[in-house]
């Protein structure tokens, strides 16, 4: 008896700390705009296309609806299919097309919008996040602090707020920068499921190839 209340309890806590990884397309309550300093990925990647000496500096890796009380629907049910159009649209925005179909198929499905529309809100979330100019390729300091990452972003971007943005890292090194989007993409404070996930003092920005 004790056997299978402890495992009940374990199985209860586990689904309490899992994302949510179902939803209805559109019921969401924010976005996340989430942009991957492309380096990092080629550090573990390098023969991946995007890494053939493009020269990229951060790169769009998805826009994410979220929940606001934490986690995220994800491989909404969907009958919308990735059109030629949608295809060729998203290749403006993504560094690679098989980046694209993954992002469509896990995040893209519970925005409750059809590909066309999500890719073009994908593109003018690009647009409403200014990349400072001391992130711009072949412009970046070997190292910062993430809380300077996040200064510089929030001196380029005026009406993002203090808690508007959170720095990711691998270890020592930058790997993503994740902005807080309302629906109708202005800036929003993020909730304390999206923080800064770096250590303290300098962490490694490797230079673009």
């Amino acid at each position: 008896m004790k056997y299978w209340i402890a495992l009940w309890l374990v199985v209860a806590t586990s689904a309490m700390a899992a994302p949510r990884n179902q939803g209805a397309p559109g019921e969401f309550d924010f976005y996340v705009l989430s942009l991957s300093w492309s380096p990092t990925f080629c550090l573990t990647h390098p023969d991946n296309e995007q890494c053939s000496g493009k020269g990229y500096g951060f790169v769009l890796h998805g826009l994410w609806p979220q929940y606001a009380r934490g986690g995220w629907p994800a491989s909404c049910d969907s009958q919308s299919r990735l059109s030629g159009e949608a295809i060729d649209k998203g290749a403006t925005l993504f560094p690679t097309r098989s980046l694209l179909k993954h992002e469509w198929a896990k995040h893209g499905t519970c925005s409750g919008l059809e590909p066309l529309a999500y890719l073009e809100k994908t593109d003018a979330a690009l647009g409403a996040v200014v990349i400072p100019p001391q992130l711009q390729p072949f412009n970046t300091p070997p190292a910062l602090p993430a809380r300077e990452i996040e200064a510089l972003f929030r001196q380029s971007n005026p009406r993002m707020g203090n808690h508007g943005l959170a720095v990711i890292c691998k270890g020592k090194v930058l790997s993503e920068v994740r902005v807080c989007l309302t629906k109708d993409l202005a800036f929003a404070g993020c909730p304390r499921s999206v923080k800064t996930q770096c250590r303290e003092g300098d962490i490694r920005i490797p230079a673009q190839r």
